[in-house]
Parts: C-alpha cells; sequence; structure tokens
C-alpha cells in the first residue's frame, strides 16, 4: 500500500515518461526497419549483404560492435520481432565467440531498460492486479514470491516462456534491479550462446559460397546447438521429476 502511495505522489509525466519513449521509439523503429524485422526478409538481407558487412566490421570493428549492441538493446527494450534474427546476426558477424558475449550484452541492456520503464511507469499499482491473476502469469508471480533467484533464472532458461513476459512480469513484482540485471545476463546465456553458434554456422555457409536450404539443419555447427536448445526446454520436465523424487 505504501508503495501505492509513493507512485501517486509522482507527477503523471515523471511517472509515464519513460514507458511513452519505449512506445514511441517502438513505433519510429519499426517503421524505419519494417522492411528487415521479418525472419525471412532479415536473413535474405544478411545473405545479400555478407561481404559488405564483414568489409565493414573489419574495417571498423569497435564501431560495428557498438552499433549492433545498439540496435540490439532497442529491439529488445522495444519489445519488437527480430530478437532471434539479431541473434543469429551477432554469430554471423562475430562468430560464435565473442558474438554471444555481444548478444548477451545487448539483450540485457534491452530488458533492464523495458524492466525499468515499466517499474516507473506502474510497478506496485499492477502488482496488485496480478494478484488475482491466473495461468502462466500467476505460477511465475507464485514462484517469485517464494524464491525470486530460482524463477527469475528459470524464466530465462526455459524457451516456453516469451521473452516480454520475463522482463515485465518482474517489473511488477518489484524485483530489485540489481538481482534482475543478474539474473538476465547469466540466465539467457545457455540460448543466446545456442543462436550465436547457428547465426555462425550460417556464416561459415555463406562464405563457401552456399545457398541455405533444409539440408543446412543437419551440418554439425547448427545441429548440434539446435539439439542444444531442445534439451532446454527439457529442463523444466528434470526439475520436476527430481524435486518430485526428493519430495520437495
Amino acid at each position: 500500500m505504501t508503495d501505492i502511495v509513493k507512485e501517486q505522489s509522482k507527477s503523471p509525466i515523471a511517472r509515464y515518461l519513460p514507458l511513452a519513449v519505449i512506445v514511441i521509439g517502438a513505433g519510429l523503429f519499426a517503421w524505419v526497419f519494417r522492411s528487415y524485422l521479418g525472419f525471412d526478409a532479415a536473413f535474405q538481407a544478411l545473405a545479400d549483404n555478407r561481404e559488405a558487412l564483414i568489409a565493414f566490421r573489419d574495417a571498423n570493428y569497435l564501431l560495428t560492435v557498438l552499433a549492433f549492441i545498439c540496435i540490439y538493446a532497442l529491439i529488445v527494450a522495444f519489445s519488437l520481432p527480430g530478437a532471434t534474427v539479431a541473434t543469429l546476426a551477432g554469430g554471423f558477424l562475430f562468430a560464435t565467440f565473442p558474438g554471444a558475449f555481444f548478444n548477451i550484452t545487448a539483450a540485457t541492456l534491452g530488458a533492464t531498460a523495458i524492466f525499468l520503464a515499466a517499474q516507473t511507469s506502474f510497478g506496485a499499482r499492477m502488482g496488485a492486479r496480478l494478484e488475482g491473476s491466473e495461468g502462466l502469469v500467476k505460477r511465475i508471480k507464485d514462484g517469485i514470491d517464494e524464491n525470486q533467484w530460482s524463477m527469475l533464472f528459470l524464466m530465462r532458461l526455459i524457451p516456453a516462456v516469451p521473452f516480454f513476459v520475463a522482463n515485465l512480469v518482474p517489473a511488477f513484482l518489484e524485483v530489485p534491479t540489481r538481482r534482475y540485471v543478474i539474473s538476465t545476463f547469466f540466465g539467457i546465456m545457455p540460448g543466446a550462446v545456442v543462436y550465436t553458434s547457428v547465426g555462425a554456422g550460417l556464416g561459415e555457409v555463406f562464405a563457401r559460397g552456399e545457398t541455405p536450404d533444409l539440408g543446412i539443419i543437419f551440418e554439425p555447427r547448427i545441429l548440434l546447438p539446435i539439439l542444444g536448445l531442445c534439451a532446454l526446454a527439457l529442463l523444466p520436465i528434470l526439475l520436476k521429476a527430481v524435486r518430485g523424487k526428493k519430495g520437495l
């Protein structure tokens, strides 16, 4: 109740400005890059401009890294489609390592931006409404209430949890910012490495002058990361089985 009173004491501009910036920025970003947000269009753009992108990266490595991180962070902050393509592009441009590190850093920055905007604009008020929620959101809320660290990590590790849900629900439940940032950075690491490795594999295919087709899926550089991502999807089942055996 105290937190709600504090929120009400803030001016409407101070309360909603961060979220307004996110919404307006999302609209502008989506309009400017509307031709590249789709998976097929973005994938084709990477293939068609591979030589130019690689040449620019080699001549301006630091600038390329900074531009990539900024664009990726904006995609995540604006909750736009394209984060998966951006992760693949990180592997495509920078290889699995350090590409994975750039991807994780960018995703964490973007997620933190939308987290802070949502927390500032709604915070405890939305948290009170979640008290009567049902389904996936209720299970996440109950889990965070009981054990914040474990649930925050699990939300990032489990592919079934939408990224925007993992960004917004902790904001509404007043999870400390430091805890949110740390859990996000390390929680998205396995999935980011998988997708970055896939992107690096596609980059090698393009480098050989080959055209991607379904046969690419069976190349080790791409097949193994995909199998790793499938293994992540089984993590909740394994944890439930282990807890059941231990009587937890």
